[in-house]
């Protein structure tokens, strides 16, 4: 090999170690990602105010919940608010009745303080925007189940 292709050849060498070669490889990356978790996301914020509606009340508390794949977030027992929307399936207008097929009656007084809920996020992959306000906070605990207990 003469000199000059000899430096030519190991300045070719030299530049593909550097910069790695120039063609693109065959198995590049796909154009679309693949979902990140096999669970559909499910996390949701939930607050509590003392109001009539909810686009008038102030929350004064709100927590985070996680649902997917393990119960988690700032609410205080996740776990069992998790459960309790699974056993809805999500639909937070069922939660009442899970105080009536757990049995154990708890009596409200009748006092009109109303409080209001909300619920904003993901559930299993569907968006979620819910409000509703009850009588009281005693109501709120017997028919927001534990989800709203925060």
């Amino acid at each position: 090999m003469r000199p000059m292709a000899r430096w030519a050849t190991t300045g070719a060498l030299l530049a593909t170690a550097v910069a790695g070669p120039l063609s693109v490889p065959a198995h590049s990356a796909p154009a679309h990602s693949a979902p990140a978790s096999l669970y559909a996301p499910s996390a949701l914020i939930l607050s509590v105010g003392h109001g009539e509606d909810a686009a008038g009340t102030v929350p004064e508390r709100a927590v985070t919940l996680n649902c997917a794949p393990t119960a988690s977030g700032t609410h205080p027992d996740a776990g069992k608010a998790c459960g309790e929307l699974a056993r809805v399936g999500g639909d937070f207008a069922r939660l009442a009745t899970l105080a009536d097929e757990e049995g154990g009656a708890r009596y409200c007084t009748k006092e009109y303080q109303p409080v209001v809920v909300t619920a904003q996020g993901v559930w299993r992959g569907k968006r979620v925007d819910y409000a509703h306000t009850f009588g009281n906070a005693c109501v709120k605990d017997v028919q927001g189940a534990s989800v709203f207990a925060f």
